[in-house]
């Protein structure tokens, strides 16, 4: 054998486990975000304020009405409620 045989012999075998891996790889990938995904799905979000739960009141409001309920937001520009 040539010393040419043993490099094909050993990039078979390089690209044969890249083959035999990149699968596997993409599977658990796949199960990784499926699971993550159901997870948020079946979490509910909670916020607080000072450990008390805020109501629906809370998960119905636009921006400004959630600066209001946490007790005021500081606007981009320094000024604040």
């Amino acid at each position: 054998m040539t010393p040419f045989d043993y490099l094909k012999i050993g990039g078979g075998i390089v690209i044969g486990a890249a083959l035999a891996t990149a699968p596997a790889y993409l599977i658990g990938n796949s199960a990784a975000k499926t699971e993550i995904a159901a997870t948020l799905q079946a979490g509910r979000i909670t916020i607080l304020k000072d450990g008390q739960k805020i109501d629906e009141e809370a998960f119905q409001a636009d921006d400004a009405d959630l600066c209001l309920l946490l007790g005021g937001c500081m606007q981009p520009h320094g000024q604040g409620d």
